[in-house]
């Protein structure tokens, strides 16, 4: 639903644009090395039991395609006044400024500077998720809004317990086993009620399942790829839950 034109409507399109270029440069920059190091040379030089394999970082990609599809269509005149672009627009253009500040951060080996950058990326993404309580207004908003933000927290999610083990192994305290496992014990619960109160899902839980999955792929532990595993289960039993609640399956997915 459109409304009237608001004096500050263009500024905060705007902003949502900058910032998901910003991120895509960033994320060009940080992947290759361009400044600093590669993100996945840091990594990679403090491995834990919760890194996910490389394979799982594929889905940047399809983040900054989304997120950068969605900054061009909330700019159109005929979106740029909505409620909802209103509602979500100034948490996602944060989101998009943190991502590229935790890129910098991160490929300089300012791990511990990076950590709570990341965990700010992973509110904003969820403030912005929450706030999409309006329902799509067709498959344009459910390609184009909800899928984009909620694919986005779905891996920020995984990657900010991750980044957590990769602090601490920063510090020579990499997480023992005990420890891996509890983390995603917590991080399969946090995201199976996340799937209960999102206003869509699907996205959301794809993407958790997927950044756990290549958990398990790469983890040398038995008992951290069971647990990561039975998280990736319970996620997907709480979708299933969720669809059988509601009447219109469609709309709870998608939003």
């Amino acid at each position: 639903m459109s409304t009237e034109p608001g004096a500050t409507d263009s500024w905060r399109a705007t902003a949502v644009l900058i910032a998901a270029v910003l991120q895509i440069a960033a994320g060009v920059v940080g992947g290759a090395g361009l400044w600093g190091e590669s993100v996945g040379t840091v990594a990679n030089s403090y491995p834990t039991l919760l890194l996910p394999a490389g394979t799982a970082f594929m889905i940047w990609s399809l983040i900054y395609v989304a997120f950068a599809a969605l900054a061009v269509r909330q700019l159109l005149p005929a979106q740029r006044h909505r409620r909802v672009h209103r509602a979500v627009g100034w948490w996602l253009a944060a989101a998009g400024l943190l991502n590229a500040a935790w890129v910098a951060l991160f490929a300089h080996r300012m791990i511990a500077a990076a950590q709570p950058v990341i965990i700010a990326l992973l509110v904003c993404l969820g403030v912005a998720a929450l706030r999409l309580r309006t329902p799509a207004d067709g498959w344009g908003d459910r390609l184009l809004l909800h899928l984009p933000v909620t694919v986005y927290l779905g891996w920020v999610t995984v990657a900010t317990v991750a980044g957590a083990a990769t602090t601490t192994a920063s510090f020579g305290a990499a997480p023992s086993t005990v420890g891996a496992v509890t983390a995603l014990v917590l991080t399969g619960l946090a995201a199976a009620v996340a799937v209960v109160r999102l206003p869509a899902v699907i996205g959301f839980a794809a993407a958790v399942c997927w950044a756990l999955t290549w958990i398990a792929v790469r983890t040398p532990t038995a008992s951290v790829q069971v647990v990561a595993l039975v998280a990736v289960a319970a996620v997907a039993c709480a979708v299933a839950l969720r669809l059988r609640q509601r009447r219109d399956r469609s709309t709870v997915a998608w939003g």
